[in-house]
C-alpha cells in the first residue's frame, strides 16, 4: 500500500458529512429486526435470522434502501455479526455436547469435515472463487452465517462474497427444513435418527427445529444439542485454514492464526462450560446474540440481489446445491450405521 494511499484513506476518514453517519442505517437496521420478529411469530417454523435475511434481501430487490443508510449498515454487517458468534459461545455447555456419546460426535464431525473439503474443492474447480468457495464450504457445513462470520477474515472476503454464501445457506437451509420431515417416513427413520439428522446437516438453529419438530420434543432436544456440536467446531476449523493460509501468505498479508472474535466465542464457551453465568445472565444473553446477529443478516440482506446468483452461469448456486447433498448424504448415511 502507498503512502498516497493511506493519505487518502486517513483524510476520508477526517471528512465525514452527514452522509456517512451510521444512525440512519441503524435505525433502519432495527426496524428490519423488529418486522424479522414479528414475522417468526406470525410464521415460527421460519426463524428470526432467516426472516431477517430475506427481508433485507426484499428490501435491497425492492429498492427500498435509503442511500443514507449505507453507512449505518456497513457498521452492523462489520461489528454485529463478530459480536453475535462472540456471544453464541455462551449457549454451548460442553457437557450436554459430551452427552452425545463418541458415536454421535463421530457423525458431525466426519460430516462437516467431508463437506468442508468437498464443496471447498470443488468451488475451485467451478471457478466460484477462493474465497467465495471457501465461505460456502464453512457456511453449509459447519453452522450457516455464525461460521461465515468467522471465517471472513481469514477467507480474504469481501461483502459481496458474504452475502452470497450466507444468501445460499439460507435458501438451502430453508429446503432442507421442508424435506426432511417428509422423507422420514420414506426412509424409515426413527424419530431419534431425524434428530440427528437434521442437527448434522441443517444450517440455523431455527432451520434445525422446524426440521426436527414433527417427530416431537425429544427429537427437537436432541437436534439443537447435535447443532451445537457443530457450532463449537468452528473454532478449532477456522484457526487450522487460518494456519494452512498463514504459512503460505506473505509476512505483511498473513492472517492471524485465529481471529480476536473466535477467541472470545471459546472464552464464552469456557465461561458457560464452567458455570459461570447464572440462569439470567445467560437468557439476557441470549436475547443480545439473537438481535445482534438478526441485525448483521439483515444488513447483508440488503447487499443481495438475485441477480447476483446467477453470475458466472449461476456456479455459486450450483455449489449451494451440490453442498447441501453432500451435507444431507453423509449424515444420512452416518444416522443410518449408527442406526
Amino acid at each position: 500500500m502507498t503512502s498516497t494511499t493511506v493519505r487518502d484513506r486517513t483524510t476520508t476518514g477526517r471528512r465525514r458529512g452527514p452522509g456517512s453517519a451510521p444512525l440512519p442505517g441503524l435505525v433502519f437496521t432495527g426496524i428490519g429486526v423488529a418486522l424479522a420478529a414479528a414475522g417468526h411469530r406470525l410464521l415460527p417454523s421460519v426463524g428470526v435470522l432467516t426472516w431477517a435475511v430475506l427481508l433485507g434481501a426484499a428490501a435491497a430487490n425492492l429498492d427500498l434502501v435509503p442511500p443514507a443508510a449505507r453507512p449505518g449498515l456497513r457498521v452492523a454487517v462489520r461489528r454485529l455479526l463478530r459480536i453475535g458468534v462472540v456471544l453464541l459461545g455462551c449457549s454451548l455447555p460442553l457437557t450436554a455436547i459430551a452427552g452425545l456419546g463418541v458415536r454421535v460426535i463421530a457423525i458431525v464431525v466426519l460430516t462437516l469435515v467431508t463437506t468442508l473439503a468437498l464443496t471447498w474443492w470443488l468451488g475451485l474447480r467451478m471457478d466460484v472463487g477462493p474465497a467465495r468457495s471457501l465461505l460456502i464450504a464453512t457456511g453449509f457445513s459447519i453452522c450457516g452465517a455464525s461460521a461465515i462470520a468467522g471465517m471472513e477474515r481469514t477467507a480474504d472476503a469481501d461483502e459481496d462474497d458474504v452475502a452470497t454464501a450466507i444468501t445460499l445457506v439460507t435458501l438451502f437451509g430453508t429446503v432442507a427444513m421442508i424435506a426432511l420431515p417428509l422423507l422420514q417416513a420414506p426412509l424409515g427413520l426413527s424419530d431419534r435418527q431425524v434428530g440427528i439428522w437434521a442437527g448434522a446437516s441443517v444450517h440455523e438453529v431455527g432451520q434445525v427445529v422446524a426440521a426436527a419438530g414433527p417427530a416431537g420434543g425429544a427429537a427437537v432436544a436432541l437436534a439443537v444439542v447435535v447443532k451445537l456440536t457443530r457450532v463449537l467446531l468452528l473454532a478449532p476449523v477456522v484457526a487450522v485454514v487460518s494456519a494452512g493460509r498463514r504459512g503460505r501468505a506473505p509476512d505483511l498479508q498473513r492472517p492471524p492464526v485465529v481471529p480476536l472474535f473466535v477467541l472470545g466465542f471459546v472464552a464464552c464457551v469456557l465461561l458457560r462450560s464452567a458455570g459461570l453465568l447464572p440462569a439470567g445472565v445467560v437468557d439476557l444473553v441470549g436475547t443480545l446474540q439473537a438481535g445482534t446477529l438478526a441485525a448483521a443478516l439483515f444488513a447483508l440482506g440488503t447487499g443481495v440481489h438475485l441477480g447476483g446468483l446467477l453470475h458466472g452461469g449461476g456456479r455459486p448456486l450450483a455449489l449451494g446445491a451440490v453442498s447441501t447433498l453432500i451435507v444431507t448424504t453423509v449424515s444420512l448415511v452416518g444416522v443410518l450405521v449408527v442406526g
